[in-house]
């Protein structure tokens, strides 16, 4: 004789407690409630380890039936997200959660991609994104609601990273792909996943080579961002030094001196009879290397405990902006030499 259990009011997260409330140890030849106790213990572990969901042909895998699948999600007690994904009753609603159900109601093989990737990857995307899956099976598949789903010609780089439990596409095929959707979201994604050292500078080059070809949407995004970010490497010394030698002309700030030495390391200008220096960064050659950075943070902590002020500022920063670069020289300037009375001098 089969007994059905009665539903208790208060809330229960695990698999465990709602399926047993729902009589599921009743199937037809189950014998024994232990052996169901560890099927159950084992769908618990499962969504445990997938943001709170559970895919339908995993629970088959597990154990669990049609039939009970089918009683779980119509009561309730496993939220249908779309037909073969639920949540379990309780899980709290994640962006991961709901990444990762779109992958799977996409179909086998899907990644997450474009928008949804580059979040994935630490980007700030809007709330309102799609959810956005690659198939790179040209087969059909489900049309889930919500999800965009991309079948691109371009199938190279498609082996996917799992990323916060989601299998999601690598930083530089992420770039690209958002590229075709969000140019004007490139230039962000790009400065996240250099600066948290997802891929590196050369990396990204390397796959704009391979992926550079006619037609393909993201190209042109990801070169402009590549162009504006890491293509400021610094010129030659002596066009440096005529362009800051323009600029303190122009702003009538005090005389420099090129590649000074300054307690053994040569900087590249010492405001003269001050302890004010003055280093012009490239993007692409400061900070991103690892060894550089390492020397860069040493060489300026002891230059500070000499007493030396440093001010920085971008090759970009100067042609772009000199007025502004003038500026903030000129405010160092009053705190560190106030003997050069620098304050009357116009900016």
């Amino acid at each position: 004789m089969c007994f059905r259990g009665d539903f208790v009011s208060e809330p229960a997260i695990g698999a465990t407690h709602l399926l047993t409330q729902l009589g599921l140890f009743c199937r037809l030849r189950i014998v024994g409630v232990p052996s169901l106790g560890m099927q159950l213990q084992q769908l618990d572990a499962f969504m445990g380890r997938h943001h709170g969901l559970v895919h339908r042909s995993a629970a088959e895998e597990l154990g669990i039936g049609r039939s009970s699948w089918y009683r779980a999600t119509a009561s309730g007690r496993f939220e249908l997200l779309y037909p073969n994904v639920a949540r379990a009753w309780g899980a709290p609603p994640t962006f991961e959660q709901r990444a990762l159900a779109a992958v799977w109601a996409a179909g086998p093989g899907a990644i997450a991609s474009h928008r949804t990737a580059a979040r994935l990857w630490d980007v700030e995307r809007p709330d309102t994104d799609p959810m956005d899956v690659i198939l790179a099976s040209r087969v059909r598949h489900s049309l889930p609601k919500g999800v965009e789903i991309h079948r691109p010609r371009d199938r190279a780089d498609l082996r996917p990273i799992v990323r916060s439990r989601v299998p999601t596409t690598n930083p530089m095929r992420t770039l690209l792909d958002l590229g075709a959707v969000d140019e004007g979201g490139v230039c962000d994604a790009l400065i996240t996943i250099l600066s948290t050292k997802a891929a590196s500078p050369s990396a990204i080059r390397s796959a704009l080579a391979r992926h550079s070809k006619k037609g393909r949407h993201g190209v042109t995004a990801l070169r402009t961002a590549l162009e504006t970010w890491l293509g400021e490497d610094l010129p030659p010394g002596s066009k440096l030094e005529a362009r800051m030698g323009e600029l303190f002309s122009e702003h009538r700030l005090p005389r420099v001196i090129f590649h000074a030495a300054v307690e053994g390391f040569e900087v590249d200008f010492l405001v003269a009879d001050t302890k004010v220096i003055l280093e012009c960064d490239g993007w692409g050659s400061h900070g991103l290397d690892r060894d550089q950075f390492e020397f860069d943070r040493i060489r300026d902590s002891v230059l500070t405990a000499a007493g030396y002020a440093i001010v920085h500022f971008t090759w970009r920063q100067l042609t772009s902006d000199p007025a502004g670069v003038a500026r903030r020289i000129r405010n160092v300037l009053r705190t560190w030499a106030p003997h050069l009375d620098t304050g009357r001098r116009p900016s």
